[in-house]
């Protein structure tokens, strides 16, 4: 009796934990995805960073700047399309980024890095955060950016 109650038991927790979708979580949490990295950067034969990573269906975008002479609205026009490239390579576009983080080295450029940022990514834009860096962005560019996108 008792062996017969506990199948019956087992038989309706199965069932109910299928219906909950207990059953999908189990398997999935064994299916850890791996990331999956581009254009890795390297110094003396060791990988420093990657220009992007993927992880599921987002995307990750290293910062990115402009190392050559020219004012804010040449480093900003680069530096966006630099963004645009590792997007593409990575899978995703200017559309699809959810995220953006500005680094200027004087926030005097903002209005110009503004106006040069304008327009690119759409009629919906994302969600930005802009800062000026003390001391400056690394590499003599004027302005940085970095994303996070999905694909």
């Amino acid at each position: 009796m008792k062996t017969e109650r506990r199948s019956i038991l087992k038989k309706l927790f199965t069932s109910i934990a299928g219906v909950a979708g207990l059953g999908t979580v189990a398997k999935a949490a064994d299916a850890t995805p791996e990331k999956e990295v581009g254009n890795i950067t390297t110094i003396q034969d060791v990988p420093l960073f990657s220009g992007h990573t993927k992880f599921n269906n987002m995307v990750f975008v290293a910062g990115k700047g402009a190392h050559f002479e020219g004012d804010i609205t040449a480093h900003t026009k680069h530096v966006l399309d630099e963004l645009e490239k590792e997007l593409i390579a990575a899978g995703s576009s200017m559309s699809k980024v959810l995220k953006c983080s500005v680094f200027l080295h004087d926030l005097n450029d903002y209005k110009a890095m503004n106006e040069a940022y304008k327009g690119r990514f759409g009629d919906k834009p994302p969600v930005r955060t802009t800062v000026a860096v003390y001391g400056g962005v690394p590499g003599n560019s004027l302005v940085e950016i970095d994303c996070i996108a999905y694909i």
